[in-house]
């Protein structure tokens, strides 16, 4: 666990990659295969659930020191993270002689005997049992381990690299290829010594899982004006190099057909065949040895565009979904690629003989799985763009059509994996926009944990200026602020606030904002009866005085374009 501990502040206090890859390179290299799968999986993010509470374990460090409470919540409000001002305060304030003696040195033990044995044992005792093998571990530990203990067990452990610089570890350590490494790792990855030997065996002898998917490929955000510049187009080359598609509001996901089996998998690795068992079924129809990428979607038979995010919000996180919520919301997969095809990679082909591939495949199946009606498997329809002129008035139909926007494919390009720019990109519609006032703010966390940056916002409830008008919350949304403003606002909360709830201030509603959004729709569990998908702040309108914020009749309006 010392080795683990030191690899952390490695990374924590490097600031560029190329430093993180030879200290994770250096780390593989020198510990066992189990400590490495678990040091995996942590630096992954896939550390799993939480053992102990943050307040648990501040808990556990005022019963065992003199700390008084208020002095360690305001040294809390500072750092914005219990774990860690427990690992900056407990030597300083806790007994010389401690009430429990610690016991050899835990920092020697392995990682994967941290993971596997001694933190689970600790999480699972009695509350006083509890606090004093927790304590045992304190006083056994350095700073900089006791901060990693605290995170492993809060399961808040975050090192700022991402999956690629793992990857890109690896690879180097290895001589395999970072995607197929990616690859070997889609799925799942649980820790454990075989699974880390088999994760870097040479290629072909560990790849013929049936259920195992690819790494998803994933599109950039179109900003007009930038790709073509100079040429008047938005992109390289004519419109005709590429394939236009709607951008559903759905989720991503594979549908696969190998070993005689339907596997569904969700963008988030999440194998999902109890929440959609008519796809699955309908993956029979596919040939063997048939992946397909596309998007999830709730979709009635009778229906020409598909139902809001909302219903299929419905079926999501269901284990087995009931005969009234299938009928209800039934399933669709819009099939936009196709990536393996009678267990052949099709991935490095280009898109156009993909694409092409595809709509055969679809041509040939069965009427129950290929038909309109049927609502199963749909094949993503081919937009018509033959010059860039018709790009715009495209996007412009988005909204009628039930879509985000669009999407934008090079017919040449292969199916990469993760964002890589330049092949795919998406051109998502104009955001929904609302001026609403500032109702209510909260303290975030970690740099900002000393600054008001969680925002509640509201609309009026009839006409400003009236005397039955009233401000009723809104939405909610944490970004959109660049740090000055969120200094200068975060000065004026704390100048005008009326009321306090816990860590939450209310506060004078003078404040306008302009908020974007991309999408809203009715809902009995939001006092405002609305609910918006993905709000954040687009402007600080001080040029607007409240009483000219917009009302939840506009609001509603907007449901209606």
């Amino acid at each position: 666990m010392r080795r683990f501990a030191a690899l952390y502040t490695a990374l924590d206090g490097s600031g560029g990659s190329n430093a993180r890859v030879e200290a994770l390179v250096a780390y593989f290299s020198e510990v066992d295969a189990a400590d490495a799968a678990w040091a995996l999986h942590v630096l992954l993010g896939k550390q799993g659930k939480r053992l102990i509470t943050g307040r648990r374990l501040r808990q556990i460090c005022l019963e065992g020191s003199s700390l008084p409470e208020w002095l360690f919540d305001d040294c809390y409000a500072h750092v914005g993270d219990s774990a860690e001002t427990i690992a900056l305060l407990w030597r300083q304030v806790a007994p010389e002689t401690p009430d429990v003696p610690a016991e050899g040195d835990p920092a020697g033990a392995p990682l994967h005997y941290w993971m596997e044995q001694l933190l689970p044992a600790a999480a699972g005792l009695e509350s006083d049992a509890q606090a004093d093998a927790v304590r045992r571990l304190w006083w056994g530990l350095a700073g900089g381990e006791l901060l990693v203990a605290n995170k492993l067990l809060t399961g808040g452990l975050r090192v700022g690299v991402g999956q690629g610089l793992v990857l890109r570890a690896l690879a180097q350590l290895s001589g395999l290829e970072e995607a197929l490494l990616q690859h070997r790792l889609m799925g799942g990855f649980r820790p454990s010594a075989s699974a880390y030997e088999a994760l870097l065996a040479p290629a072909g002898e560990t790849d013929a899982v049936p259920s195992r998917p690819y790494p998803f490929f994933l599109a950039s955000p179109l900003e007009v004006g930038v790709a073509g510049e100079g040429s008047g187009s938005p992109l390289p080359g004519p419109a005709t190099a590429w394939l236009a598609e709607w951008k559903f509001d759905g989720i991503r996901g594979q549908l696969i057909r190998r070993a005689g089996q339907g596997f569904l998998w969700s963008r988030g690795e999440e194998l999902i065949n109890g929440a959609f068992p008519e796809l699955v079924a309908a993956s029979a129809a596919l040939p063997e040895g048939t992946v397909l990428d596309g998007e999830i979607l709730v979709w009635l038979a009778e229906a020409e565009q598909p139902a809001p995010f909302a219903q299929l919000q419905r079926r999501l996180g269901r284990k087995a979904p009931g005969r009234k919520l299938l009928a209800e919301c039934p399933a669709s997969f819009v099939v936009y690629d196709l990536l393996e095809r009678a267990g052949d990679d099709w991935r490095p082909r280009p898109l156009s003989q993909r694409r092409a591939a595809l709509e055969e495949l679809h041509q040939a199946l069965p009427e129950a799985a290929a038909t309109a009606e049927a609502g199963l498997l749909r094949l993503s329809p081919r937009l018509p763009l033959t010059a860039w002129e018709q790009l715009e008035p495209l996007r412009l139909q988005a909204a009628s059509a039930a879509a985000e926007g669009l999407m934008l494919k090079q017919l040449e390009s292969p199916y990469l994996a993760g964002r890589k720019r330049g092949h795919w990109w998406k051109h998502k519609r104009e955001p929904y926009r609302l001026d609403a006032v500032l109702l209510y703010a909260q303290a975030g966390s970690g740099r900002r944990a000393n600054l008001f940056t969680d925002y509640t916002f509201g609309l009026w409830d009839g006409a400003p200026g009236k005397g039955s008008a009233q401000l009723v919350s809104f939405a909610k949304a944490y970004s959109g602020l660049n740090d000055a403003e969120i200094t200068a606002l975060d000065r004026w909360i704390r100048s005008h606030t009326t009321e306090r709830f816990g860590p939450v201030r209310a506060v004078e509603p003078l404040q306008v904002f302009e908020l974007a959004f991309e999408g809203l729709q009715r809902s009995s569990r939001h006092k405002s009866g609305i609910a918006v998908r993905f709000p954040r702040i687009a402007r600080w309108r001080q040029d607007k005085p409240a009483s000219e914020a917009d009302t939840l009749a506009i609001a509603l309006e907007l449901l209606k374009e």
